[in-house]
């Protein structure tokens, strides 16, 4: 007879979870290199599929040093960049399905990945109003 275990309800989180996330705060895009998990990841790297551009344009935002290696990232961390305001992102037509393909290690060198799908288009007709210093 075959004796069956089970996993522990909490056995995901003994590795850890990393993942990339568009912030849309005021008019205003974000990118955020986040570990969502109680442990340290390593080697973490993210490419975009399209690629695209920020800052008005100028920095193509998706192939910063941030992307490509961060050796180190502790457990709760989040890493935020800007990318754009939302009204120049889409004046200049950049992607709007992106998707983020994460990968990282654990402290044992076991490898993960993960992949992220953003729809942009979710934040085109959102209403906001931008603060001045006064406002607060």
């Amino acid at each position: 007879m075959a004796v069956r275990t089970k996993k522990p309800k909490d056995a995901i989180a003994l590795k850890p979870e990393v993942i990339v996330d568009f912030i849309f705060d005021e008019g205003l895009f974000f990118i955020a290199v986040q570990n969502i998990s109680d442990l340290p990841a390593y080697k973490v790297s993210t490419r975009f599929k399209p690629g695209f551009t920020g800052v008005e344009g100028k920095k193509r935002v998706s192939e910063l040093p941030l992307f490509r290696n961060i050796e180190f990232l502790a457990p709760r961390k989040e890493i935020r960049t800007f990318l754009d305001s939302s009204a120049s992102y889409f004046r200049r037509k950049e992607p709007v399905l992106i998707t983020a393909q994460i990968s990282y290690e654990d402290g044992a060198g076991r490898k993960y990945s993960r992949t992220i799908r953003h729809d942009l288009s979710i934040y085109v007709e959102l209403g906001y109003i931008r603060r001045t210093e006064g406002d607060e």
